[in-house]
């Protein structure tokens, strides 16, 4: 939960991001903010890792939504996406085991075309 000088602050530091819960449509636990992916010569955050699935961290899903696609809810204290935990669950994932798949530009791509976002490149 934000303390109450930080509820005006319009930036974030990414260590402070990285574990924040998202929320499905219902407003229900999907998952959790597993890291930012950010343009590095643009400087933008151009994706969200969530993880989700799995138990106590173990076997968990992970999956690469676009930025633009969650809204922060400061009432829930966490980030908002508008899709159920089964449609995060039908969309491109991969594992621990395969961690630069996140990078992966026909990955990124799928991804993109899921959301039907476009894509930032």
């Amino acid at each position: 939960m934000l303390l109450e000088e930080e509820s005006n602050r319009t930036v974030i530091a990414s260590d402070r991001v990285d574990g924040t819960t998202v929320y499905g449509a219902n407003k229900e636990k999907i998952g959790k903010v597993d890291k930012l992916l950010i343009d590095k010569r643009r400087g933008n955050v151009t994706d969200v890792i969530i993880s989700a699935g799995g138990f106590l961290g173990i076997g968990d899903e992970k999956h690469s939504i676009p930025w633009e696609k969650l809204d922060y809810d400061t009432e829930l204290g966490g980030y908002c996406i508008d899709v159920t935990k089964e449609q995060l669950m039908d969309a491109p994932r991969f594992s621990e085991q395969e961690p630069d798949r996140a990078y992966d530009r026909d990955y990124q791509t799928s991804v993109y075309e899921y959301w039907t976002v476009t894509p930032y490149w």
